[in-house]
């Protein structure tokens, strides 16, 4: 029996769900790639797509056809109605009735694509046109086909383009003056129509009081529709004042003058700018223009709330615009610009609007404006004070090259306080300050700048602001202000008036305007304390607080020109999200003011003050210490791994960096004709920005504690600073030597890894170590180092080997101690910066302090030209360049003994040291005439008696120039005058405008005439210590990091710190040989200068190390020199040898110590 038999004999149904072919000798039409069941579902795919492509087509065809038969009805009743209207019109009655009839019907089928119903309208308007048009357009039945009639008349106007007909134009005039409620729905397209007609038609057939009959109209106020004036003044402003040289195209801007009130203009534009209105970029420099012309024709006040709220809106709107094409016009700033970019000049009627707000009559009356404000006392009054303080920060922001000017204005301006009492324009702001929350609350608590901030950063995406964030707002415009013309104040301030203004009596004698506006030092301190709370928060919080900031150059182009893009992981992909997102709320409302704008300024007048304390000591010494807000115990090795975190996320981002630079090198270089288009390149541009400013927010916010290091490193202790300092560098040798830290062992690794890629081939290893090895003559050191190691660059920072030779190539003998490189970096400093032989870069000034040699170029060129070489031959262009790498060179020597830790006795001015300083905080150096005083005594002194001189200045015959001495070899003495700003030599000295000459002088001096050889000084000192490093330093700090510690010498730590050699070697009983005992004996009876001979004797350099002497490197040794006691101590300074006799007395040590001291002999008394 079969197990599976069911009784049934049929043979069951076989059911293929497969779709495969069971007949192995059946044809098959089936791909054989596919499986039966693929197939299937493929077959049945095509034919639900054949069916859906069948139902579109039917459902596709109804469509056409019902258009069609809709339109082609539409045509047959519009034609039957032409028909009807051609009938009419034959029938030439001319009744109103009759008219009536006919607009009824026109309106009804008018096209102003068809040039017959055009022909029509303008018949119909040139039989009413002479019937009183209001007494027909005023009738009944018509009054619900008003709208339509002004539409198509409006597109009968536009589409007779360039041609103007009178008639039409006369009839749309007469309906928006009749019906001014139908006016708001063709208001943009009338003005656009009008600005189109006046740039379009050249002839001079145009009716031109019909044009301004047609501007005016729309523009008179009703009573019924107040409201409407505002939206044709809104239409005025964004469609026909923004057409370019309007004045010219309507016989001069005189005659709009009469008919737009720039009250409801303003009141328009504010409201077209705060709801993001439909304002063109590309015509609002024009619309501004016009807008500046108008209120100026109309003779009103420049101090209207409206108006200033209104233009400050529209400054902030154009500031990528304006800022840097503002001084196109200027030769010196547009052939820079035009070898960066090819950018177009404002067109001059735009120029010369914009710096009309510039004057100072505009600024006097400010303050005025201000002051009236201010003493009502009412919400109302300090609103209008806070928009005119906001509008004096616009216009700073908005003009750069004219801050000085503006600064000074307000400067001189007086004000009068609540007591009735006239003070200048500056305590005023600070009593006004003072008052403030935002004020009293920072300065009292550190912690509390953050939550005043935090709205200020956050409020880009908010639909709407506070009454509290506007009272914020207020106060913060009052608080920049007073920070602006301080910082202004403090640059031509000198100590003596800073530190007297506590003792000022105005009641015995006349005072300075200086000493009436400076602060008592009582209050200075207090603005310390706001100022350095808000400063920390800002840097210690800076990836916060900056997330939403948006960028703008200084004095550049904002976000006018651009070129490339970029992927990376610090910018994001979509152009369209970096639009809406790079554009927030200004801070505090200002336009182009920024965070970061903010920032810097608070920084600034920081970090002048706390210049000025350093140099003349005036707060107590822990003043400035925020040690409070760290946890200090753990604060080197957190400061050092921010270091490296840092290091990381710089070296995730140098590739989008080198993709920038070949991107804009190749938009440079882009062939004429072959150009992209400039939306593009601006759309890259700000692509590359966004991720600057995103890789700028990642360092800050992996690097709290060095962004207030690096920006406010007065906040911690010195002594901490200089441990970081020496961290810093260790981390650097570690990482660039593969963690060899020690010279030989570097060099071991460095022919191991030569070895080991070449094999048995010792040359590579010898080659790359024979880049750091140099033969030095003794008369030639700085020419052969230069020579032999400039080369190197950056790799300087590895350790070198130096061969002293003499004249005849004979190699020195002596003790080596690991190479001499010590003896090396002191014998080139000395040479360049001492000897009178030397190159002639650095001179000194009255106190043998050493700064970069102002007119090394000016003599270099003379020669040059004595020679008779111009500045296009190409030696001249290699004299140029080989002075300026030798400077870069001399830098990277002084890095060198930086980053090695050897002292130099070498002092430099306060003035070149604040330039090292401020290289690395991104604030830039700021020159004032108190540094001038390290400079040039005798220019100081005249420049005093200038800026206090109690008559007329202008009896000196002074003008904005200075002379430059040049005095070269056998050449008489020569004088170049350069100007001390534009058009200078037509500017005279006047008693206003003495401190901006003051402040001039200063700068030249100390900033302009040297640039070009300190940059390159400081280039070559940033390539071997970071300017990052140098800002965590004040002036007097980096001078002791250079030379060492000039307090009195600590002969214990000396003792504690010393090695010994020969017999001198302490043994394992602990004591110390008797004539060691006796030398230390001899160092305690010593007093602190021939301490600091002998320390010099033995290491070069009179100054202990900052972190005393187990910081000194090489350590400080002492081995035997025989037991001639008729022998004198020598020294070998390269490794910080004292060569000692046994002396058995110490008199005997003492006296011959005392002479090989002070004979200024070394190695070659042994």
């Amino acid at each position: 029996m079969f197990q599976t038999f069911s009784g049934n004999s049929r043979r069951p149904r076989q059911v293929n769900l497969s779709g495969q072919n069971v007949n192995p000798f059946a044809a098959s039409t089936w791909t054989p790639t596919a499986s039966g069941t693929q197939q299937t579902v493929a077959n049945a795919q095509q034919e639900r797509l054949r069916r859906q492509q069948d139902r579109d087509k039917l459902n596709a065809t109804k469509r056409l056809q019902r258009t069609w038969r809709g339109h082609k009805v539409r045509s047959d009743l519009a034609d039957s109605r032409r028909d009807a209207w051609d009938r009419t019109q034959a029938g030439g009655s001319g009744s109103e009735a009759t008219l009536a009839e006919q607009l009824r019907i026109l309106v009804a089928f008018f096209s102003a694509r068809r040039p017959a119903d055009l022909k029509r309208l303008e018949d119909l308007s040139q039989t009413i046109g002479p019937m009183r048009w209001e007494s027909f357009l005023r009738r009944q039945d018509i009054q619900p086909r008003i709208p339509r009639l002004a539409q198509i008349t409006l597109e009968a106007l536009q589409v007779s383009l360039p041609e103007c007909q009178d008639t039409l134009l006369q009839f749309l005039t007469a309906t928006t003056d009749c019906h001014p409620e139908v006016f708001p729905r063709i208001s943009r397209p009338y003005y656009t129509y009008l600005s189109q007609l006046l740039v379009k038609n050249r002839s001079e057939k145009l009716d031109e009081g019909l044009i301004l009959k047609a501007i005016r109209v729309p523009l008179v106020e009703h009573i019924d529709v107040a409201h409407n004036v505002l939206n044709a003044h809104a239409a005025l402003a964004s469609e026909f004042l923004t057409t370019p040289n309007l004045s010219s195209l309507v016989g001069g801007l005189h005659r709009i003058a009469p008919l737009v009130n720039v009250g409801r203009l303003s009141t328009a534009l504010i409201r077209e700018y705060s709801s993001a209105g439909k304002i063109q970029p590309s015509g609002q420099l024009w619309l501004l223009a016009h807008f500046i012309a108008l209120h100026r024709l109309q003779r009103r006040s420049s101090q209207e709330p409206h108006f200033l709220r209104a233009l400050s809106l529209q400054l902030s709107g154009c500031a990528g615009e304006i800022v840097g094409r503002i001084d196109n016009t200027d030769p010196e700033v547009a052939d820079e610009l035009s070898q960066a970019h090819n950018i177009p000049p404002l067109p001059s009627p735009i120029r010369d609007e914009l710096l009309s707000l510039v004057n100072k009559a505009s600024i006097t009356g400010l303050l005025a404006k201000f002051n009236i404000d201010y003493a009502k006392a009412s919400a109302a009054g300090e609103e209008d004070a806070s928009l005119l303080a906001s509008y004096a920060l616009t216009l700073l922001r908005i003009f750069p090259r004219r801050g000085d000017d503006i600064r000074m204005w307000l400067y001189h301006g007086s004000m009068i306080t609540s007591s009735g009492l006239e003070v200048p324009a500056l305590k005023f702001f600070w009593q006004a300050m003072n008052l403030t929350n935002t004020f009293s609350a920072i300065r009292s608590d550190s912690k509390a700048a953050l939550s005043i901030l935090r709205p200020q950063t956050r409020r880009a995406n908010s639909g709407s602001i506070s009454m509290s964030d506007h009272a914020r707002d207020r106060e913060w415009r009052t608080i920049l202000l007073f920070l602006e013309l301080y910082t202004f104040v403090l640059r031509f301030t000198d100590d003596e008036e800073f530190l007297s203004a506590s003792n000022v009596n105005f009641e015995s004698s006349p005072v300075s305007r200086i000493r009436e506006s400076a602060l008592p030092i009582e209050d200075v301190k207090r603005l310390t304390l706001f100022l350095k709370n808000l400063a920390f928060t800002t840097y210690y919080n800076a990836g916060e607080l900056s997330g939403d900031d948006n960028q703008v150059n200084e004095g550049g182009l904002g976000t006018y020109f651009g070129t490339n893009t970029n992927s990376s992981r610090f910018q994001p992909h979509d152009v369209t999200a970096i639009r809406e997102d790079n554009t927030p709320r200004p801070f505090a409302g200002i336009a182009g003011m920024t965070f970061d704008y903010v920032r810097t300024i608070v920084r600034g007048v920081m970090r002048m003050l706390y210049e000025r304390d350093s140099r003349r000591r005036f707060l107590s010494k822990d003043h400035w210490l925020m040690t409070s807000r760290f946890d200090m115990e753990g604060f080197i090795p957190a400061v050092v791994m921010e270091e490296e975190r840092q290091h990381e996320a710089r070296e995730g981002g140098e590739d989008a960096e080198v993709e920038d630079a070949d991107l804009e090198m190749r938009d440079d270089l882009t062939l004429v004709g072959m150009a992209r288009p400039r939306r593009a390149q601006q759309l890259e541009s700000l692509q590359r920005q966004q991720q600057r400013v995103a890789r700028k927010k990642v360092l800050a916010a992996v690097g709290p504690r060095l962004e207030v290091l690096q920006n406010m490193p007065f906040a911690i202790p010195f002594e901490t600073r200089v441990q970081i300092f020496r961290q810093f560098v260790l981390l650097d040798q570690t990482r660039r030597r593969g963690g060899n830290v020690d010279p030989d062992i570097w060099r071991m690794s460095m022919m191991q890894n030569a070895f080991m890629q070449a094999g048995s081939d010792h040359r590579m290893g010898r080659e790359a170590l024979g880049r750091h090895h140099a033969k030095i003559r003794r008369d030639q050191v700085f020419g052969d180092a230069y020579e032999q190691f400039y080369d190197l660059g950056e790799g300087l920072k590895e350790p070198i080997q130096i061969t002293f030779v003499d004249k005849f190539d004979t190699v020195e003998a002596g003790i080596d101690g690991g190479g001499v490189t010590k003896e090396f970096l002191t014998s080139v400093t000395n040479e360049a910066f001492r000897s009178e032989d030397g190159p002639n870069l650095f001179v000194t000034n009255d106190q043998n302090l050493l700064y970069p040699n102002p007119a090394a170029l000016d003599e270099r060129k003379g020669l040059m030209r004595q020679a008779g070489l111009t500045e296009q031959d190409v030696e001249w262009r290699e004299n140029i360049t080989d002075i300026l790498r030798q400077y870069e060179f001399l830098g990277r020597i002084v890095g060198k003994c930086l980053y090695e830790g050897i002292l130099v006795d070498i002092g430099f001015a306060a003035f070149f040291l604040l330039k090292w300083a401020a290289s690395g905080s991104g604030g830039g150096y700021r020159a004032n005439i108190n540094d001038l005083r390290d400079l040039d005594e005798t220019l100081y002194q005249g420049l005093l008696k200038l800026k206090n001189y109690p008559g007329n200045v202008e009896d000196f015959s002074l003008d904005f120039t200075i002379e430059d001495t040049i005095s070269s070899p056998g050449a008489p003495t020569q004088t170049i005058t350069r100007e001390l700003m534009p058009n200078g030599s037509n500017i005279p000295v006047t008693n206003e405008n003495r401190p901006l000459y003051v402040s001039y002088v200063a700068r030249h001096r100390l900033q302009l005439q040297p640039y070009q050889q300190t940059q390159a000084f400081l280039r070559g000192l940033g390539e071997i210590i970071k300017p990052s490093w140098l800002s965590m330093f004040n002036q007097s700090e980096l001078q002791t990091l250079i030379g060492g510690d000039s307090s009195e010498i600590n002969v214990e730590d000396l003792r504690a710190n010393t090695a010994y050699g020969g017999i001198y070697v302490i043994g394992d009983d602990g004591l110390e040989h008797p004539t060691i005992e006796l030398f230390w004996k001899v160092m305690k009876e010593l007093d602190d200068s021939d301490r600091r001979k002998v320390l010099k004797y033995v290491t070069s350099t009179p100054r202990a190390p900052l972190l005393g002497f187990s910081q000194l490197n090489p350590r400080f040794s002492i081995r035997d020199a025989g037991s001639d006691e008729e022998r004198l101590p020598s020294t070998s300074t390269c490794v910080n040898l004292l060569k000692l006799p046994k002396y058995t007395t110490a008199g005997t040590l003492r006296s011959k110590l005392v002479y090989a001291v002070n004979s200024g002999a070394g190695f070659d008394l042994s």
